[in-house]
């Protein structure tokens, strides 16, 4: 049955519910979940556990997000939303977090497409810091073109990152189908580990994050109040789902120390159970995915810290743009922060970094989640989902681990200079936008 506002959406150039439902699934779903796999693989069903957890703490915390976008009468940021409630510096605190993550996210994807394409040339899974460092720098030229270019580029690999998530969810029907459960590793006689179950959740946590994509587009949404909160619960829920289904059968159906050891489950798995031929196509469709993931999420890291300068809350010298209208200090600053990040970690093997960035990355970007459910309980507004999601949170810093998630508070607070120096600083901020460099 077609929905209303998809009929509506048609006649005022607006998304409606289902469109929206797409907008969401297509932030989530990237490149984190192709090597997932391998750092889950020694938790066994502890994993599975740790999903389910995962899936529901991320709905409550997209419940609680749109809601608090819904009760805005324009589009507002998760950070603009903290400073609301909590004052300018919180949500500078929050907004710098969010860029850390999306700068520490490029890492650890462009760490996910080195890894596959390790399957073609080995000698990248050699020198993964190396070639991590090239793919970042690669899409930073390519953004440095202007958005049009980046956008081209974004435009030819979005498709193909559906293709392996596909192909291993088809093979673990037709498999379960033909051989029933025995297939899948046996349940441990001992029950489940909350400890595991813990750190699992905190791993799994890294391919939910995006569900806040509908709330951030909401003034592009017909009826955003009722369409957003559907669009954001059911584009976590379905992306939730074939994370759940594709990343257990390959953790459940494959010896548990072969998927550690794999820098391409996917291809793995396909390899396994069909063959190599096939496991090599769904190993460069994830490269190209990665690959995607870096450039798209390149643009924002330069885009960020120009809004937070816009509104003062970053120096000027962030909110200077090149001819073209490309960020070019907040760019190229991400882009060596982040190739400080690989430098500091270059002793880590391919599984190790991917695991280690993605936890990091994680413990970044709950700060912002976290901030935003106490936004939600100072309001009064989703109180049981924000209090659910308040716990989840909580509970996902302390299973990433004191490493990841005492440097997650880190990383926040090394921006507060930052943020002294653009409070003192005597430049309007309606200056900012004319500023080139």
């Amino acid at each position: 049955m077609t929905d209303p506002s998809d009929q509506a959406s048609k006649a005022s150039g607006k998304l409606g519910l289902w469109m929206s439902v797409a907008l969401v699934m297509g932030n989530m779903i990237g490149s984190g979940v192709f090597l997932l796999p391998q750092g889950l693989a020694p938790f066994g069903w502890n994993a599975i556990a740790g999903w389910v957890v995962t899936i529901a703490g991320a709905l409550c915390l997209a419940h609680v997000l749109a809601k608090l976008n819904a009760s805005h009468d324009r589009a507002i940021g998760p950070a603009e939303l903290v400073e609301h409630s909590f004052g300018p510096l919180a949500g500078f605190l929050i907004g710098f977090s969010f860029w850390v993550s999306v700068w520490t996210g490029c890492v650890t994807i462009a760490v996910g497409a080195v890894s596959y394409m390790a399957s073609f040339w080995p000698l990248l899974g050699a020198h993964p810091s190396l070639a991590a460092l090239a793919v970042i720098w690669l899409m930073t030229g390519v953004n440095l073109l202007g958005v049009r270019s980046a956008g081209s580029f974004q435009v030819v690999t979005t498709i193909l990152k559906l293709t392996p998530l596909v192909v291993v969810a088809i093979l673990i029907g037709l498999i379960l189908s033909q051989h029933g459960t025995g297939v899948l590793a046996p349940y441990p006689t001992e029950g489940l580990s909350l400890p595991s179950v813990n750190a699992a959740a905190a791993l799994t946590l890294w391919a939910m994050v995006g569900f806040e994509a509908a709330c951030a587009a909401s003034h592009k949404i017909r009826d955003p109040q009722r369409n957003v909160p559907r669009a954001t619960f059911y584009g976590a829920l379905l992306s939730g789902i074939i994370y759940l289904i594709v990343c257990s059968g390959i953790t459940l159906m494959l010896p548990s120390d072969k998927v550690a050891a794999s820098n391409a489950p996917f291809e793995l798995f396909v390899a396994t159970f069909w063959s190599p031929g096939p496991a090599s196509l769904v190993a460069l469709f994830a490269a190209i995915s990665a690959i995607g993931a870096v450039n798209g999420w390149t643009l924002v890291q330069g885009e960020v810290p120009l809004e937070m300068a816009k509104r003062r809350m970053m120096p000027a010298w962030f909110g200077k743009t090149r001819a073209n209208g490309v960020p070019v200090n907040g760019l190229l600053t991400a882009t060596v922060l982040g190739s400080l990040l690989i430098f500091a970690n270059s002793s880590h093997s391919m599984g190790g970094l991917f695991t280690f960035m993605a936890l990091l990355t994680t413990s970044v970007t709950l700060w912002l989640y976290l901030a935003c459910a106490a936004v939600a309980l100072k309001r009064g507004i989703a109180m049981p989902f924000a209090l659910l999601g308040l716990a989840f949170g909580v509970w996902s810093l302390w299973g990433a681990g004191p490493v990841a998630s005492g440097l997650s508070v880190l990383l926040m607070v090394s921006g507060l200079p930052l943020y002294w120096w653009a409070r003192r600083s005597s430049l309007p901020a309606n200056d900012l936008s004319a500023s080139t460099s």
